[in-house]
């Protein structure tokens, strides 16, 4: 069963789930999936496109926005706000462990305009530490 940490109403992420647990993710009433991971980032993971054909088969939209050992970009981030504003009801990220997943939504968030502290409370609340990067949420948020 997939780990699945919620962070508010909009937003849960997860380490990496299987083709075979989308249905009952959909029935938790989730809307849609946003693949966080490279292919080939680790053997044995499923790919991107296995993922889109299970999550499109139990009714779930889907996005791939890979974050690799590279890091993050303003691209990256503004495809993770677009794609929260446009969903039709809660929205399952997931990557090898969650945490980038996390910190996509946080940068997501922080750019938005949210405010920072309450962004690294929620992520604490879903068991991921976002100091590390509370220098560029602050950036981020314009309240550096």
């Amino acid at each position: 069963m997939a780990d699945i940490r919620r962070i508010d109403d909009r937003i849960s992420v997860a380490p990496q789930i299987r083709p075979d647990e989308l249905a009952d993710i959909a029935a938790q009433g989730f809307r849609a999936i946003v693949n966080n991971r490279p292919d080939g980032e680790e053997a044995g993971q499923p790919s991107d496109a296995e993922m889109r054909d299970a999550a499109q088969a139990a009714g779930l939209s889907y996005a791939a926005i890979p974050i690799t050992h590279a890091g993050f970009s303003h691209p990256q981030i503004d495809a993770m706000t677009q794609l929260l504003a446009d969903a039709d009801g809660p929205v399952l990220a997931y990557c090898r462990s969650g945490t980038r997943s996390c910190n996509l939504w946080a940068l997501s968030a922080a750019k938005a305009g949210g405010d920072p502290a309450a962004i690294v409370e929620k992520g604490a609340g879903a068991g991921y530490n976002l100091s590390g990067i509370r220098p560029m949420l602050d950036a981020l948020s314009g309240r550096a």
